[in-house]
């Protein structure tokens, strides 16, 4: 996985992070799963895929989890690390503007795709907020809830208490929380309004909020709607490559504001103009 900075920018500050230089990619070389899907026939670009796939799955799993960290921020890089790993995989380059800020934050960004979160927590260590049906993916589910990953039914608003209380104990524990409170995906071509939780959390923690901007170099790695899972994926780890925009906004004060509402109303006008810039 090769990542980038914009000529210009200001470069990343990765606080308790190992580099991402530093990193030892052990599973897979980047964009290996878009050359073995590469085939005479469909069939077989599928099949080498699949196979590839789930055995490399497999080992990510393991790996990720061989003795879970106790520690929340130890977890957060842990799982930064599998994220690493899933974005070398599948030949995602992440090119990132802007900082991350040491210590614990709550991350807010635009959601389009289940890439989403990879790009992020690459850069940014943290605990992020999932869609309950991740839970049950093979091979990766259980390790994630291990790992820290906050599942969540966005139909229930019980789930969603839970979830925010789960967030803040994190917090308080040392670790960031990623969080995508639009609560579903668009084409990146708007940014709906966002859900106040999360913002609450981060009000009575006076945790800041840091709005992320996510852009793609193609509209086909958006996955909106009804739209079945695998047909999406088998297209979008068979491109040539896929490139993932990711901009880090200035931390927000959350005290500087007077509710929640306010502070998620700016918070979604900081990640807006980042998909204007």
């Amino acid at each position: 996985m090769r990542h980038a900075l914009v000529t210009g920018e200001t470069p990343i500050v990765p606080g308790r992070h190992r580099s991402v230089a530093c990193m030892t990619t052990t599973v897979a070389a980047p964009g290996l799963l878009r050359r073995l899907a590469r085939g005479p026939s469909a069939v077989r670009r599928v099949t080498r895929a699949g196979l590839f796939l789930v055995e490399t799955f497999g080992r990510l799993a393991t790996t990720a989890a061989q003795e879970i960290p106790a520690d929340a921020p130890s977890r957060a890089r842990r799982l930064a690390w599998v994220a690493e790993q899933m974005c070398a995989l599948h030949g995602v380059d992440v090119i990132v503007r802007g900082r991350v800020p040491e210590g614990p934050a709550v991350y807010v960004a635009n959601h389009l795709s289940y890439l989403d979160p990879l790009a992020i927590v690459t850069h940014a260590p943290s605990l992020a907020i999932a869609k309950r049906e991740v839970a049950d993916w093979p091979l990766l589910g259980d390790p994630m809830r291990r790992l820290g990953v906050l599942f969540v039914d966005r139909d229930s608003a019980t789930s969603g208490a839970r979830v925010l209380l789960q967030a803040r104990r994190e917090l308080l524990a040392g670790a960031s929380v990623l969080a995508f409170p639009e609560g579903t995906t668009t084409r990146g071509d708007r940014v709906l309004p966002f859900r106040r939780g999360v913002f609450g959390v981060a009000r009575q923690l006076r945790v800041p909020v840091v709005p992320v901007t996510l852009r793609y170099d193609t509209p086909e790695a958006a996955w909106v709607g009804d739209e079945a899972f695998l047909p999406h994926y088998v297209r979008t780890t068979t491109r040539t490559a896929t490139r993932a925009y990711v901009r880090f906004d200035t931390p927000l004060d959350p005290m500087a504001f007077d509710s929640p509402e306010a502070l998620a109303e700016r918070s979604r006008r900081h990640v807006l103009a980042g998909l204007l810039d």
